[in-house]
């Protein structure tokens, strides 16, 4: 019993310390974008100053809206492309090439970025070359580069869901004469949907996150807002990109919180189904 209290503190510890270690730089840079000085590490007094530089910087904004533009394309599709991987792997059981078809999906999890960016590339010029596209590099190949690596986070997200899933209500309804399609469209994708979900914010932020391959695959005129914030944080600390910074932690805060409430809901109101079901029986 003594022991048990000793490794529950020792845990509890670790936990705290790597919590702090996370968290404590973020709260410093957002009270530090509220700092009057252009020097960031210099207390200069309480000030918005810096939220309307921000305001007023059209190259910063222009980029964020890049950003999110790409993030969202390729986070869309990358759920379908993943979903449908995920599908294939669980459900249809032994095919042939089923062994190079998961290599093929697991690779990019455990690819070093600057290899899947430079073979993008040289995938890139190689069809400008042949065919003619792409005509230039930007929207098009940055937003195709992601989908690449980021179906394949959703596919073992889907994957995983689908395995710790039962088929009951799959089977029953084959049994009643529904088709497959239906099956998958009426009964899987609403039992995955929170798996989706999560898919799709993960994919969402990879994306708006990614820099290496984002460097590789981009063109004169498409910056996006890791690649702005690097190539500014190169020439110094600046005190705008802290506000930036500060806005982007409490969007995604508010979107993780809100992800957490509907998944939790939809898990809910699965589980009291499933308990009325029963009860029916």
């Amino acid at each position: 019993m003594h022991s048990t209290g000793k490794r529950s503190r020792f845990l509890f510890t670790v936990t705290c310390f790597g919590l702090a270690f996370l968290y404590i730089p973020m709260i410093m840079l957002i009270i530090y974008s509220f700092n009057y000085s252009k020097i960031v590490p210099v207390w200069g007094g309480f000030s918005t100053r810096w939220y309307g530089v921000l305001f007023q910087s059209e190259a910063i904004w222009t980029s964020v809206l890049l950003s999110l533009k790409i993030a969202t394309v390729s986070a869309t599709f990358a759920t379908l492309l993943g979903t449908l991987a995920g599908l294939a792997l669980v459900r249809f059981g032994s095919f042939k090439g089923r062994t190079l078809f998961t290599g093929m999906i697991t690779a990019p999890l455990v690819m070093p970025e600057v290899i899947t960016g430079l073979s993008l590339l040289l995938l890139f010029i190689t069809l400008g070359d042949l065919i003619g596209w792409p005509g230039k590099r930007g929207f098009t190949t940055i937003t195709i580069a992601h989908i690449t690596f980021s179906m394949a986070y959703v596919a073992v997200i889907i994957q995983s869901r689908l395995v710790g899933m039962s088929q009951d209500l799959e089977e029953a309804a084959q049994d009643l004469g529904a088709k497959p399609f239906r099956v998958m469209v009426d009964i899987t994708m609403p039992l995955i949907a929170p798996g989706m979900l999560a898919g799709w914010l993960l994919a969402f932020t990879l994306s708006l996150d990614d820099l290496i391959i984002a460097t590789f695959v981009s063109g004169p005129g498409a910056v996006t807002m890791p690649m702005l914030i690097y190539s500014r944080v190169r020439l110094g600390l600046r005190p705008d990109i802290n506000a930036l910074a500060t806005i982007i932690i409490l969007v995604v805060a508010t979107g993780v919180l809100l992800a957490g409430w509907i998944i939790l809901r939809q898990q809910k109101r699965r589980e009291l189904e499933l308990a009325m079901s029963s009860e029916e029986v």
